[in-house]
């Protein structure tokens, strides 16, 4: 039976950094794309797994602002990934009720897949059954320096003064302020460290590191993650009796 979206037991927005893509490429003996074509079909299964396990939000990091320094050949096969995904997707999470989002710096994708990337927003616009937010040139860094400077301009303008800027609104200018605060990080490939992703919106979230490789996370390994998660006590930093 799917879970309640609003079940406070579970995770409300779900953060993951998919990390295992080329070595389980490489145990194949294949290239490194081959596994990131894998990963991009085990993306497609865990957007559909979210409803039933009650998961509003669903926030992936994709391509981070560090990854341009792969090979050219990486680089451009996963460009023509991210564009092959959205062209071959795009109805698919229509019909299923998902609005996509993309976060990061667009200023350095190729205008094919910055088109691509704003006609699947407004395409999906209209859909609230799960709001998938694709981090693509992302980094943590990056979004909270782009918003400072942001924040600097209305300041310049006189639209704000130094005394209105607080953590409220500089929250305001972050690329993901129409969204809630993740609940839940989880980093697969038994990697333990967060790679610059999310650094301002984790501040509480639970963070889960699984060993399995990103092409192998399946749905039920998902499921019970997120079961973990309903057994935590979080506290934001108060001391609950």
């Amino acid at each position: 039976m799917p879970k309640d979206a609003n079940d406070k037991t579970g995770p409300n927005h779900v953060a993951i950094i998919m990390d295992g893509n080329g070595r389980w490429a490489t145990q194949r003996g294949r290239p490194r794309l081959f596994g990131h074509h894998a990963g991009a079909r085990r993306v497609r299964e865990i957007v559909r797994a979210c409803p039933d396990e009650g998961v509003k939000y669903l926030t992936i990091f994709a391509f981070s602002t560090e990854n341009w320094k792969r090979t050219q050949t990486e680089v451009a096969g996963l460009m023509a990934l991210f564009r092959r995904y959205i062209e071959r997707e795009a109805k698919a999470l229509f019909d299923e009720g998902v609005r996509v989002r993309f976060i990061g710096d667009r200023m350095k994708l190729d205008d094919k897949l910055v088109s691509l990337m704003d006609n699947l927003e407004l395409y999906t616009s209209g859909n609230d059954k799960v709001h998938l937010t694709i981090a693509l040139n992302y980094g943590g860094r990056d979004e909270v320096t782009r918003a400072a400077q942001r924040l600097a301009f209305e300041v310049e303008k006189g639209t704000l003064t130094h005394k209105d800027v607080d953590a409220e609104t500089l929250s305001k200018f972050l690329d993901t302020h129409v969204l809630p605060d993740p609940d839940l990080v989880i980093r697969t490939s038994g990697e333990a460290r967060i790679s610059n992703f999310l650094l301002w919106q984790s501040a509480y979230a639970e963070y889960e590191f699984v060993d399995t490789l990103w092409p192998d996370f399946s749905a039920a390994e998902f499921a019970s993650v997120l079961s973990n998660y309903g057994g935590r006590e979080r506290r934001f930093g108060a001391v609950l009796a």
